[in-house]
């Protein structure tokens, strides 16, 4: 995998300095060069995947407490994470327009930049109150 991302590189630079002529039958060549880079790219995904399944397998020491993820567990994990995506959502849904309406006033009136500029961060704040809760009920949890 190393030797393929340094083979690209290689092959960039060069490319870089020596370019290829007009005449060349450069999309040819280029189709098996590809070719060649995907189908090494694959042979390493796979080797990888076979050497990380080895470790995954492995037997874990004796020393090591592994905490057990429950159902209700990760349900609770979901839960969590549920008020930072909707207030992130919602936060994304008033900066649009806010931020649509202050690039207009803005253009039209300058001094204004420091009103646009509260007003976009009290639509920024929304997501950080969704961030909030779910740090507070990460406390709960744990």
């Amino acid at each position: 995998m190393t030797l393929s991302l340094l083979g690209i590189i290689a092959i960039g630079i060069y490319f870089e300095i020596v370019p290829l002529s007009k005449q060349a039958n450069a999309q040819r060549w280029l189709k098996g060069t590809v070719g060649i880079n995907l189908f090494v790219f694959v042979l390493a995904q796979i080797g990888l995947l076979l050497l990380g399944i080895q470790e995954v397998m492995a037997e874990p020491t004796t020393t090591e407490a592994a905490r057990e993820i429950t159902v209700g567990m990760g349900l609770a994990m979901i839960g969590i994470g549920i008020p930072t995506a909707f207030a992130t959502i919602g936060a994304g849904i008033a900066v649009g327009p806010v931020g649509a309406a202050s690039l207009a006033v803005i253009a039209e009136k300058p001094e204004m930049f420091g009103r646009t500029l509260v007003y976009l961060g009290l639509a920024e704040g929304i997501a950080i109150y969704g961030l909030v809760v779910t740090i507070l009920l990460l406390g709960k949890l744990g």
